[in-house]
């Protein structure tokens, strides 16, 4: 399912364990067979749902602590923040 909102596009899931996801393109910009293949990579390699980290190899976990990294769509870098049960896109 997708939803357009004024900038945003929003594509929803279903993690391997049954819970809702979903990738929000907070650019407009990718394509969306590009956003639901991203999705669907997200899902399979089990990238949504609590996880614990200590940040900046700290001694405290904390758990549903967002993760960000950056990728490539097309010709553009990314910025990609991960939630627990919902992905980001953002401008680099």
């Amino acid at each position: 399912m997708e939803k357009d909102n004024k900038h945003a596009t929003v594509i929803e899931g279903v993690t391997a364990t049954g819970k809702p996801c979903r990738l929000v393109d907070n650019t407009g910009t990718v394509p969306h067979a590009e956003l639901e293949s991203l999705l669907a990579e997200l899902i399979e390699q089990r990238r949504f749902g609590l996880s614990g980290r200590s940040s900046a190899g700290g001694s405290t976990i904390r758990l549903g602590e967002p993760d960000f990294t950056h990728i490539q769509l097309g010709d553009s870098l990314y910025r990609l923040i991960l939630f627990p049960y919902e992905a980001r896109i953002e401008v680099f």
